[in-house]
């Protein structure tokens, strides 16, 4: 924040364009706070209000499309590569689409505000197959709403902003080691988080034909199959692969203590 209200006023558009793209495309920029600066700069009449919304807004509608056709065609692949991304990969996916299936359509407008939700709410609706016309609408209300909401806070905060930056350069070098430190220990905790997650990267799998033969077999009352598919890909009124048995995704410690331990168990999700 220190050197961003100085390149907003230098290169404010393009800088706002670059960081809201950035960010929509899923890389962990301070989008929020390029707004923020960019509506003290409006404030201050170094930048056109109507042409930072349409630079932010541009932004955010290309990468959002660009996540929505790429979930509509990569699927899971798309969404796991983010998740792996996230504060909390193990849940990311289940967390997105569980708010899809409470709030509706209307998660879309409002998906900016919530992290881990905000980059996964495209591709998520591309792998749902909603209308591209459909989500462009929504996405359009929701870029708004959250662009329109972070310039007028820059544009009302503005006085706060020169004080809080006059107060940094006082500290001067004891801030700039205290913001390193932070983000050193950010760095590690993430390297850390995704170590521990690495694991998750290989999963057993086994073919259809593997399966269906085993079924087929005298060892088939050995076998149960499971459908973990989550609310947003589970239609209860669609037919189930015959003799498997339905588990909620997001109470998996609690459903895994009814299932069978006695026999193999075969999971399946969309």
């Amino acid at each position: 924040m220190n050197d961003l209200l100085p390149m907003m006023a230098r290169h404010g558009y393009a800088l706002t364009f670059a960081l809201l793209l950035a960010e929509a495309m899923g890389f962990p920029f301070p989008a929020a706070i390029a707004l923020v600066a960019a509506g003290a700069a409006v404030a201050s009449h170094t930048l056109w209000g109507p042409g930072v919304l349409f630079a932010a807004l541009l932004a955010l509608l290309i990468g959002d499309t660009s996540l929505f056709w790429l979930g509509r065609y990569s699927g899971w692949a798309l969404l796991g590569f983010l998740c792996r991304l996230s504060m909390n990969p193990e849940t990311c996916i289940l967390r997105s689409a569980e708010s899809f299936y409470k709030r509706g359509q209307v998660t879309l407008v409002i998906a900016k505000f919530i992290p881990g939700i905000n980059t996964m709410a495209a591709p998520l609706a591309g792998s749902m197959k909603m209308r591209y016309s459909q989500f462009l609408r929504l996405d359009f209300a929701g870029g708004s709403l959250y662009c329109v909401t972070y310039l007028l806070l820059g544009y009302v905060s503005r006085d706060f902003l020169t004080a809080a930056l006059n107060s940094f350069h006082a500290a001067g070098r004891a801030m700039e080691i205290l913001i390193g430190t932070a983000l050193l220990v950010y760095a590690i905790y993430r390297g850390a988080r995704f170590h521990k997650y690495r694991k998750y990267d290989i999963v057993p799998r086994v073919q259809v034909q593997e399966l269906a033969m085993r079924l087929g077999s005298e060892d088939a009352g050995q076998v149960q199959i499971v459908d973990v598919r989550s609310h947003g890909y589970y239609d209860a009124g669609t037919e189930r692969i015959q003799g498997s048995i339905r588990i909620e995704p997001n109470n998996l410690e609690e459903e895994i203590k009814n299932l069978p331990k006695d026999k193999d168990l075969y999971l399946y999700c969309t």
